[in-house]
């Protein structure tokens, strides 16, 4: 049957990204996020019928668990500047630290209290570490932990993660914009505002869309780098 046809499945996943995408740019939309979209469309056209599901896999997604994924995960990375770290000053890093083992604290206790393991949640210390991951550095460790442990070949559990950690992300961050300014009526600071201390502030400038061209060079330099780099890490 066509389904079954490793270029038709490749197109059709290409072309769901493509309308996740556009979807995610869309009003109400934009709050769910491109990511869990395209899970959510892809779910809907394999039970369908229109894709194959996680029960009649196909060659093809292993191919793209084994190497596309890992690739996409490098080329997001290349956006990291590791100099601007600098920027960001003892405190924030320092802040940033505390969190960092709060979110792991966190996951420990919760998993030796909840024990996941014990009512039917499969890899549950994988689906902990993509949580551990994700709070302390965004989805891109999420992704990465579930690459390597497989679980993104269990359809269900990855789209159940992906719609949990939406969901929380969305209550955390109306917490974090809602009890500074509570923190600030009980424990008032100086807010820095003076001209003075704004012009001694390092300007960053915003990244945004590019003139430069696409070639043959740079496009090859890319694969290069990427499919290098996943076999020096193997």
């Amino acid at each position: 049957m066509f389904i079954n046809n490793p270029l038709y499945i490749i197109a059709f996943l290409l072309l769901l990204v493509v309308f996740a995408e556009w979807l995610g740019q869309q009003k109400f939309f934009n709050k769910i996020g491109s990511s869990l979209l395209v899970i959510i469309a892809g779910a809907v056209v394999a039970n369908f019928h229109l894709i194959p599901s996680s029960q009649n896999a196909s060659p093809v997604y292993d191919g793209i668990f084994t190497y596309i994924g890992p690739l996409a995960i490098f080329y997001l990375l290349l956006d990291v500047k590791l100099k601007d770290i600098k920027l960001a000053g003892i405190p924030m890093l320092l802040m940033f630290s505390i969190g960092a083992f709060a979110t792991i604290a966190g996951i420990l206790i919760g998993y030796h209290f909840i024990e996941p393991q014990n009512h039917g949640i499969q890899k549950a210390f994988a689906v902990a570490g993509m949580y551990t991951g994700t709070y302390i550095g965004g989805s891109a460790n999420l992704n990465a932990i579930a690459l390597q442990y497989e679980v993104t070949k269990n359809g269900a559990l990855f789209a159940a993660i992906n719609a949990a950690d939406n969901i929380i992300t969305t209550v955390w961050i109306i917490l974090t914009m809602a009890i500074p300014p509570i923190l600030q009526r009980y424990f008032p600071r100086k807010k820095l505002t003076t001209q003075t201390t704004l012009s001694t502030q390092p300007a960053v400038i915003p990244v945004g869309p590019t003139n430069e061209k696409v070639t043959v060079i740079g496009f090859s330099l890319l694969l290069a780098l990427g499919v290098g780099s996943m076999f020096l890490s193997n």
